[in-house]
Formats: C-alpha cells, sequence, structure tokens
C-alpha cells in the first residue's frame, strides 16, 4: 500500500484529502504543521508521498520540504504543495528547495489520482 503524509493546519482540509486518498487505496498519515509532519515523516520511512499546505503556525511547509531536502538529506520522497497560494515567486522558492509539484485549492482528487498513484509506484 501506498503511504502518503497530509499536512494541512485546517483539520477539515486533513479529512477532505485523507479521506479521499484512503477511499482510493492510499494508506495516510496526517500532521498538523511542518513541525509535525517531520516528525511523522522521521517515524515511518515508508512514506512516499508529503501532500502539504504552504501556510501554517510553526513551520511552514516550504521549510518543511527544505529541511527534509537538506537537513534531512531525503531525495525520494516526493513533496506536492496544496495550497491557496499561486504566486510566481513562492513557487520558484519551492522549486528551490525542492518541491515536485504544486496544486492550487480546491483539491481536485480525481485530477491527481494518476499522478499521486505514478509517485507511490501505484500505476
Amino acid at each position: 500500500m501506498a503511504h502518503v503524509l497530509v499536512v494541512d493546519d485546517s483539520s477539515t482540509m486533513r479529512e477532505i484529502v485523507s479521506s479521499y486518498l484512503i477511499q482510493n487505496g492510499f494508506e495516510v498519515t496526517v500532521a498538523s504543521d511542518g513541525r509535525d509532519g517531520i516528525a511523522k515523516l522521521q517515524q515511518d520511512p515508508g512514506i512516499r508521498l508529503i501532500v502539504s499546505d504552504v501556510n501554517m503556525p510553526n513551520m511552514d511547509g516550504l521549510t518543511m520540504a527544505q529541511k527534509i531536502r537538506s537537513e534531512f538529506g531525503n531525495k525520494d520522497v516526493r513533496i506536492i504543495m496544496l495550497t491557496t497560494e499561486d504566486n510566481a515567486a513562492i513557487r520558484a522558492r519551492g522549486r528551490e528547495v525542492g518541491v515536485t509539484g504544486w496544486i492550487v485549492k480546491p483539491f481536485r482528487g480525481d485530477a491527481v489520482l494518476a499522478p499521486f498513484r505514478k509517485f507511490c509506484g501505484l500505476s
């Protein structure tokens, strides 16, 4: 089973995304911010995909991505930002820190199902 980490400070968004992914055969872990996301990733090396918001308290999604890539040296996990941010400068920073992809909310599960399966080695 493919393991996905959903990181968002909104419990509603965590529920929407995780429920959809679980219904479509993914194993899902949730985290409430970037710090929590890093902790969950360190606890479970089986995580293959992270779907994260950008703007969160304690640690934002881009800082989390940067730490995952640089401090922890994890180059294998795919990191997708699911956010309301559609600013070119913020997207560029995302690319610089190793973000794999960018999805502007609202979450449309059917549009991302095939790429998520591919990222997790299910296609």
